[in-house]
Parts: C-alpha cells; structure tokens; sequence
C-alpha cells in the first residue's frame, strides 16, 4: 500500500498521481552509462504524468523514446525541487 498519496511541487503547489509536471532538473548515478545519461538530460524541460510516489516521497515520471531498435522507456524519481506542477491553460 502507497503511504503518499500527494506531494509538493517546488512553488510548494500540491501535486498527485495522474498530474502533469515539468521537469526541471534530474539527479543521475555516476555509474550510469552515456547512452542512459543522454535520456536522462533530455527530460530536463519536458512534461510526464506523475505515475507514483515512492517511500521516500519522490514522484516517479516516465518518457518514451523511439531509437533505431524501436520504443524504449525512462523513468526517474523527483523530488520537489526538481518539478514544476503544470498548469492547465485557462481558456
């Protein structure tokens, strides 16, 4: 069972499963390999959906990718200050 339900954005705005965020900066393990470094980078400015929230609080975003060797997936963890809640625009 998920004990974290919602979180904070760095404004401090609320932010659950199912909202979108942008992300704004991404921590990488220096072990991980360019390739992977690559994708991780490119998500820095990017919106994903908030798919789930781990022990620790942090908001778990994926992306998808088309390479050469077809459809491949990143996900990370985000802490607060590392998105920006997405705003639906008002019409």
């Amino acid at each position: 069972m998920q004990e974290k339900v919602s979180h904070t954005d760095r404004h401090g705005q609320t932010v659950k499963i199912g909202d979108e965020v942008r992300i704004l900066q991404v921590t990488i393990a220096p072990d991980v390999e360019d390739d992977e470094r690559e994708m991780f980078e490119y998500m820095v400015g990017a919106t994903s959906e908030i798919e789930r929230f781990d022990d620790i609080g942090r908001a778990w975003v994926t992306m998808w990718w088309n390479t050469d060797e077809g459809n491949a997936t990143t996900s990370i963890g985000l802490a607060p200050h590392q998105m920006e809640k997405k705003v639906p625009a008002v019409r």
